[in-house]
């Protein structure tokens, strides 16, 4: 069992900036490959972004490619979203995701085993 629990989240002017943080406890950070992804009221959950176990790759959507950033502190058993240049079309409920898959990333949620509650992000024009 991996717990993941988000924090970071808030109410923020279009054009400031952000960053998530998700800690892991339970089982070794280091044994996964983790994610972050996004919901909207009223819309389907979408891929942010993605990270291997060692940090050396990386995957994000087209939507938030430029203005966020995920990255991971395997000592600290912490993984980040960096966000840039928000807008008001980022507004949603953020979560992280643990993956134990091995492989290319993928943008799917599909793989991912454990997820935490989400932190809310609100981003006003």
């Amino acid at each position: 069992q991996v717990q993941l629990v988000e924090s970071g989240g808030g109410l923020v002017q279009a054009g400031r900036s952000l960053r998530l943080s998700c800690a892991a406890s339970g089982r070794a950070f280091i044994g996964y490959r983790m994610g972050w992804f996004r919901q909207a009221p009223g819309k389907e959950r979408e891929f942010v972004a993605a990270i291997n176990r060692s940090g050396s790759s990386t995957v994000s959507a087209d939507s938030v490619k430029g203005r966020f950033t995920i990255s991971r502190d395997n000592a600290k058993n912490t993984v980040y979203l960096q966000m840039n240049s928000l807008k008001p079309e980022d507004t949603a409920l953020y979560y992280c995701a643990a993956s134990s898959a091995y492989g290319s990333l993928r943008p799917g949620a599909d793989e991912y085993d454990y997820w935490g509650q989400g932190t809310q992000v609100t981003v006003s024009s």
